[in-house]
C-alpha cells in the first residue's frame, strides 16, 4: 500500500500498548499515530490525531469496547476499528459488527494475522479470527435481525418499566457519556448516577453497559 495506515492503539494496559507499538513501529506501511488508556481518551483524540483504524480494547473502564465503537462509527464513519480482545466468542464478534467495528482480533494472535487483519480492514473489507469467516458472523447477524420486530417489542415493554428518571439517564448512557459526565448534566452525585445505573441493569436484567446500549436501541 502506498499511502500508510494511520493507526491509534486503545487499551487501559500500558504494557499491552507498548507492546502492540514494539512490534508494529517498524511496519514501513503502519503509523502509529497515538494510542488511549480508556474510550473516552480515545474518542476525545479522535479529531486531533486523525487515524484511519484503531485497534480497540474491548474490556475497559469508564467505557466498554463495543460503546466506543458504535460512537466512532456515528461520528467519525471514516474511522475504522477493530475490537481486540481475549475472547474467542462468536456472540461478541456479531455484538461487535452491530456496534460498528469492522473487525474483531484475539489478543493471543500472531503479528502477521494483525497486519492482515489491518490491511483487510483499512481496504473495507471484515475481518475475524481464522477459524470464523465473515460469512459466519453474517449470518448470525441475519439470525438475529429476523428476530429483531420480535425483540424490538419486548425492548419497549422492558423500558417502559423504567422510572422517568432512569429513563433521562439511559439515553445518557447510549450516548456513550459515562457517570461522571451524567451526574454534571443532571447535577447529581456520582454515587446517585451510579445506583440508578445499577438499578436499570436490575430491571432491564441485563449483565452489562454493552448489552444495556444494545437492549435500548433496539
Amino acid at each position: 500500500m502506498t499511502n500508510k495506515i494511520k493507526l491509534m492503539i486503545v487499551d487501559d494496559h500500558a504494557v499491552v500498548r507498548r507492546g502492540l507499538i514494539n512490534l508494529l513501529e517498524e511496519e514501513e506501511h503502519l503509523e502509529i499515530v497515538g494510542e488511549a488508556s480508556d474510550g473516552v481518551e480515545s474518542l476525545e483524540s479522535i479529531k486531533e490525531l486523525k487515524p484511519d483504524l484503531i485497534l480497540l480494547d474491548l474490556s475497559m473502564p469508564k467505557m466498554s469496547g463495543f460503546e466506543v465503537a458504535r460512537i466512532i462509527s456515528q461520528k467519525h464513519p471514516s474511522v475504522k476499528s477493530i475490537i481486540f480482545s481475549m475472547h474467542n466468542n462468536q456472540e461478541y464478534m456479531v455484538t461487535a459488527v452491530e456496534n460498528g467495528a469492522m473487525g474483531y482480533l484475539l489478543k493471543d494472535t500472531s503479528k502477521e494475522e494483525i497486519l492482515k487483519a489491518l490491511e483487510t480492514v483499512a481496504k473495507g473489507s471484515k475481518y475475524f479470527p481464522p477459524n470464523i469467516s465473515a460469512l459466519i458472523i453474517d449470518g448470525l447477524l441475519g439470525q438475529k435481525k429476523s428476530h429483531a420486530n420480535a425483540t424490538s417489542k419486548e425492548a419497549s415493554g422492558i423500558i417502559n418499566m423504567l422510572s422517568k428518571q432512569e429513563k433521562v439517564i439511559l439515553s445518557y448512557i447510549v450516548e456513550g457519556l459515562n457517570s461522571q459526565e451524567i451526574s454534571e448534566k443532571l447535577n447529581l452525585s456520582v454515587r446517585t448516577i451510579s445506583n440508578h445505573r445499577a438499578n436499570i441493569l436490575r430491571k432491564t436484567q441485563v449483565k452489562n453497559t454493552a448489552e444495556l446500549v444494545r437492549l435500548a436501541m433496539e
